[in-house]
């Protein structure tokens, strides 16, 4: 089932401003806090620099507002990634909200990243970072289908095919006949989502998604 949805209620579920899942997401690990803390000091002490070094010549109020900009970049960093990644949504012209099942669900063990370290012997070793991914097809009886790749979690035990899932589909084609991108994947069944970066707000979605089925349903 493939149902279009309105321009506004695509914004609606996919915001421009950054969601807090999704600004939680983009602010990384305590270690990326801590690239961004370190780029917003060093930012301020440069712009400090050069209002010194040009002396009375510098733009006194414009290099205030650089230098609290950049100060707070640690603030705003996740917002500015995630209102990006949203934009990059909200570029397509249509969308829609599509339902099918789960054509298969397996787990493989991905290499995310390489480290360069010294054994014993003082000889140079590459470690390889391996993680649990979870493979998820989906898919309808029109024929399409798609597969999403993601980090395992435990919430993920309990999917299995067949079962019923939900997500946001956009396109620049007006019938929606060629499929550019698609959201997050909702199992409704599980209550479980699928997804690396959550582009939705997912309250909407669900609540979105109840209507039409609700309606689908009266009308069939």
């Amino acid at each position: 089932m493939l149902i279009p949805l309105t321009r506004k209620t695509f914004e609606r579920l996919i915001p421009a401003v950054a969601t807090g899942a999704q600004y939680a997401y983009c602010s990384g690990k305590f270690s990326d806090f801590l690239k961004r803390l370190l780029i917003s000091v060093v930012s301020v002490l440069l712009i400090f620099l050069l209002g010194l070094a040009l002396g009375g010549r510098g733009g006194g109020q414009l290099e205030l507002i650089v230098g609290i900009a950049a100060g707070l970049y640690w603030l705003w960093g996740p917002v500015a990634a995630a209102s990006f990644r949203n934009a990059e949504c909200r570029r397509y012209l249509y969308c829609g909200f599509w339902q099918g099942r789960v054509l298969d669900v397996y787990i493989t063990d991905e290499v995310v990243g390489q480290e360069e370290t010294v054994n014993a012997k003082g000889q140079l070793v590459i470690v390889e970072n391996r993680e649990r991914r979870l493979n998820l097809a989906v898919g309808d009886r029109t024929g399409f289908s798609t597969e999403l790749q993601v980090p395992l979690r435990k919430e993920h035990s309990n999917i299995a095919s067949g079962q019923l899932a939900l997500m946001l589909v956009m396109s620049n084609e007006p019938n929606l006949s060629r499929i550019a991108k698609f959201s997050d994947i909702y199992i409704p069944s599980q209550k479980v989502w699928v997804s690396d970066y959550p582009y939705l707000r997912r309250d909407e979605f669900v609540e979105v998604s109840q209507q039409l089925r609700s309606r689908k349903k009266s009308a069939g």
